[in-house]
């Protein structure tokens, strides 16, 4: 089976691959990958400056937007394979300075996030969902729909009948403790001053650590720094809305994506549905669920 997920986001990618883990035939083994807190405790990450991957903040920085209790966005996902060292997200849509075809491609998806869903494995619920062009975080074709479902601690991958990928299962278990970024999770990031002046009213926070062969890996997010209601949630209240999560994607060709960004459309603090979201793991993870392996031996 070819190699499957991280997430991101998520959440997430970049994080994975910068802890330089690759999962071999696992049979019953239950991987844990280090992401600085985000998606675990932060005492499975080695690399963290604080005990608690904790980012202190210093003076001049914005406090920490948060996520709202449930929300719903489409977004669109720019997969950028040249020119990006003169041109480093966070993007505006399309990105400014680069060239649709040359430098980038476009594909989309939607993202669900409930973090007021709850199981015997743990809580938070989180579905990202791309349509017809899967994350670009491993060295195949990405090609094809898929998506990635954490509920409470536990995090699936599923593929869809309509494109799905030759030896790939319709849903295979990523981790057992691997779950959605809690509501206040930038406080395991910086805040990136520079990057935040690219754009205007912006804050963007971004992680960049080595990877296994010592080129950086980055994470990011980035927020409105305008608080705003959304007219189909106004029971939320007004918020730091996110526009984009950025990172680094699988630089080999296949996929050649050594930057990726997400750019949020129509993101709106409404519940999500559970019977186009969470519903689809019990439709298609059933009998034994294999282990999800990321790269191929």
């Amino acid at each position: 089976m070819r190699g499957l997920w991280t997430t991101a986001f998520v959440l997430l990618a970049g994080l994975a691959n910068a802890a330089g883990l690759e999962v071999e035939d696992q049979g019953p083994v239950d991987p844990v990958y280090p992401t600085f807190g985000v998606h675990n405790p932060p005492k499975y990450t080695q690399g963290c400056a604080q005990p608690d991957c904790l980012v202190r903040r210093g003076p001049g920085a914005p406090s920490d937007p948060l996520f709202p209790l449930q929300w719903v966005s489409d977004w669109t996902m720019y997969r950028v394979f040249r020119n990006y060292e003169d041109h480093p997200p966070p993007y505006a849509s399309p990105p400014e300075g680069l060239v649709e075809g040359e430098d980038y491609t476009v594909s989309s998806g939607t993202t669900s996030y409930d973090s007021t869903y709850s199981d015997d494995n743990g809580s938070g619920a989180m579905m990202e969902f791309y349509q017809d062009y899967c994350l670009p975080i491993f060295p195949i074709d990405a090609h094809y729909t898929c998506a990635f479902i954490s509920l409470g601690n536990v995090a699936y991958f599923l593929t869809f009948e309509k494109d799905r990928p030759k030896d790939m299962p319709a849903c295979c278990r990523f981790s057992n403790l691997n779950h959605p970024p809690r509501r206040d999770f930038v406080k395991h990031l910086p805040w990136d001053e520079a990057r935040s002046a690219q754009l205007p009213d912006t804050q963007a926070y971004a992680l960049t650590t080595p990877g296994p062969d010592g080129a950086p890996i980055l994470f990011g997010y980035a927020f409105q720094s305008v608080w705003r209601e959304d007219p189909d949630a106004p029971g939320e209240g007004a918020y730091r809305h996110p526009s984009s999560f950025f990172f680094s994607g699988a630089p080999t060709d296949p996929p050649n994506a050594p930057i990726v960004s997400q750019n949020y459309t129509n993101f709106s603090a409404r519940k999500p549905d559970p019977s186009q979201t969470w519903d689809l793991v019990g439709q298609q993870c059933t009998g034994e669920i294999p282990w999800c392996k990321l790269f191929d031996p």
